[in-house]
């Protein structure tokens, strides 16, 4: 008997072992940037390989930000309010830059998946040329009347007159950030996601390195305070820039761009355009909703806002994982509609929401049972702490929607179709949670719990209609 019980221990850790084994070997396949064909095999491995690197390039590209502002914030509220503001104002940057990748998605990894790599290619050369010619316009306007915006953003005068070099070369080097976001769009949906990761290493390790050289100086190298700040962004998101160039004209991976792709192709920057307006759509009405609930939170206070932002902020980068995954499953999507076999397509989409599902509602008992925890790590003022834990503990209990939503909308997106989550994300975020937060915030006295309850009621309308939706089959349809 104790001979059996030890051979079943043994046996036990052996198997044990193994696992462990073939989780390492996955997830060092998954970073190794070599190709893959995911429209076969199984689809719980295509999406952790998948998912590994863009769950990591998030949180790098969270590092980015941080890393910048804790090295400003030496200089002062000024040299802070500038970044933030700028950082506002390069919110149509993003929007653009979101909208143009979700299309180069939706329409490279049709074209992948469809085994026909060069008009891939051809689709990527296309997508930068856009993005080329738009982020021209808004580097006029950044260059030329950065001190207009600044001051028609409520900047102080020593801001507009003392600052505003940060930013014109933020918004002057926008074609930098509009080719990070289009490449690294062009990489992910070949199923290259371990060279998007690896390219926001390499801008996030010179932007580190370079930011206190050139904000404080060094030798012969002067201080040139916030401007420093925005020089180092711009260097090192441009290095990563030629690295991805490097990559795609080498054709490193499946996508192989040559000179002659980029001659204009009317007919699919047309088709990029229309289907990145949607993209653009959802960026701006999800943030603008944003701007809505923080005016109406404005009611109860400074500690009702800071206890508010920072349970967002502890959120969003609990959310990280799940928008690596609900990218994961756009791809997949793409991909295997490409290859018509839109069953499997379907299949990617409910093992992504399932484990989503999964993990979101587990960390949402734990933030709903340990709220304190969390926000006492960025705070001990007690106004602040009140009003935290009330805004995580609510928000938490919509987890469960939220990792479900995000994985239908990001899939609907990834088959072409980009204007229903537009349209159901005006609906939700507009029609329905405003209008809610106003009526049970303001009229009903729930104060800022009303708003936070608005947020769950908004989020389960945008999944229970995205699920209708998505079960239509619909999207399995749209020809990219």
């Amino acid at each position: 008997m104790h001979y059996n019980s030890n051979l079943k221990e043994k046996f036990l850790r052996v198997k044990a072992i193994d696992r462990g084994r073939q989780l390492f070997n996955m997830i060092k396949d998954s970073l190794s940037g070599e190709e893959k064909d995911y429209t076969n095999g199984r689809i719980g491995k295509a999406l952790f390989m998948l998912a590994i690197p863009m769950v990591l390039e998030m949180i790098f590209e969270s590092v980015f930000a941080i890393a910048d502002i804790l090295f400003v914030s030496q200089l002062g509220k000024d040299a802070v309010a500038t970044v933030g503001i700028t950082e506002t104002i390069t919110t149509i940057v993003y929007a653009i830059g979101f909208g143009l990748s979700m299309a180069t998605t939706a329409l490279v990894a049709r074209r992948v998946g469809e085994k026909k790599f060069e008009k891939a290619a051809k689709v990527s050369a296309q997508a930068i040329v856009t993005g080329a010619i738009a982020s021209v316009f808004i580097a006029i306007v950044g260059v030329f009347f950065s001190k207009d915006l600044l001051r028609l953003m409520g900047a102080n005068s020593t801001i507009v007159n003392e600052m505003s070099g940060y930013t014109s070369i933020i918004l002057g080097s926008n074609l930098i950030i509009m080719l990070l976001f289009i490449n690294n769009a062009i990489f992910r949906s070949a199923g290259d996601a371990a060279l998007s990761m690896r390219v926001l290493i390499i801008a996030n390790g010179l932007n580190i390195i370079l930011d206190p050289l050139l904000i404080f100086g060094l030798g012969p190298i002067p201080a040139m305070g916030v401007e420093g700040a925005a020089i180092a962004t711009s260097i090192g998101r441009g290095l990563a820039v030629v690295y991805q160039f490097v990559l795609l004209f080498k054709g490193s991976g499946k996508i192989h761009i040559k000179l002659e792709h980029f001659t204009l192709r009317w007919k699919t920057i047309k088709k990029l355009i229309k289907l990145s307006v949607g993209g653009i759509g959802q960026n701006i009405i999800a943030t603008s909703s944003w701007i809505g609930l923080m005016r109406i939170m404005a009611e109860f206070g400074s500690a009702a806002i800071a206890g508010y932002t920072i349970a967002i902020r502890i959120l969003i980068f609990i959310l990280l994982p799940s928008w690596g995954l609900s990218n994961a499953a756009a791809t997949l999507v793409g991909q295997n509609l490409g290859a018509n076999q839109s069953e499997r397509a379907e299949k990617s989409v409910w093992a992504a929401g399932r484990i989503n599902v999964v993990f979101l509602g587990l960390i949402g008992v734990i933030f709903f049972l340990f709220p304190a925890y969390f926000i006492e790590l960025f705070t001990d003022d007690q106004g602040i702490l009140i009003n935290g834990i009330q805004a995580l503990k609510i928000i938490s209990c919509g987890f469960i929607f939220y990792g479900m939503g995000m994985v239908l909308l990001n899939s609907i997106n990834g088959a072409g179709d980009t204007q229903t989550p537009t349209l159901l994300n005006l609906i939700s975020f507009w029609i329905v949670e405003i209008p809610v937060a106003y009526l049970l915030a303001i009229q009903f006295g729930w104060n800022q719990k009303g708003v936070f309850y608005a947020i769950i009621i908004a989020e389960a309308v945008l999944t229970l209609i995205a699920l209708y939706w998505f079960k239509t089959g619909r999207w399995k349809l749209k020809k990219v």
